[in-house]
């Protein structure tokens, strides 16, 4: 690629991660979250690939780590739910936390910390899938 490209992509990839970023936190008042997120993210990796092809290694093992750290964060807070009532119960709502602030009814809902267990959960998700994509990514241009 030129010269030019490169520059121009290593300019949007930031705004790239910190989009993707912005859906997975703001999935539970929006259209959008974890996976959305996770998938918009991957699409950098794949900006990444294209545009620099052999130039630059990234390391399977760093994104399979990743992938499982949000899978298993997952399934611990789903199971965390029992300890406390029901398999993924919502145990941080109405708890005056940090994510567990009550939700106010009127013209602005839109509270991020308002969501409870949900946001963390939308940031497990989004780990999982933006890992797992870029590392389906990677396989595949690995494998050309």
């Amino acid at each position: 690629m030129s010269k030019i490209i490169k520059i121009i992509s290593l300019i949007i990839l930031n705004p790239i991660i910190i989009f993707g970023l912005y859906v997975i936190v703001h999935g539970h008042l929006t259209p959008g979250g974890g996976f959305q997120g996770g998938a918009i993210i991957a699409g950098a990796t794949a900006l990444i690939l294209v545009v620099f092809e052999n130039n630059i290694k990234l390391s399977r093992g760093l994104f399979s780590l990743f992938e499982f750290l949000g899978l298993t964060s997952f399934i611990l807070m789903a199971f965390w739910g029992i300890v406390k009532n029901t398999f993924f119960y919502n145990f941080l709502t109405n708890s005056n936390g940090i994510l567990g602030k009550t939700i106010v009814f009127g013209i602005n809902q839109g509270y991020l910390n308002s969501g409870g267990v949900i946001p963390l959960m939308n940031l497990s998700v989004g780990i999982e899938v933006a890992s797992g994509l870029s590392l389906i990514i990677i396989l595949i241009t690995r494998n050309l």
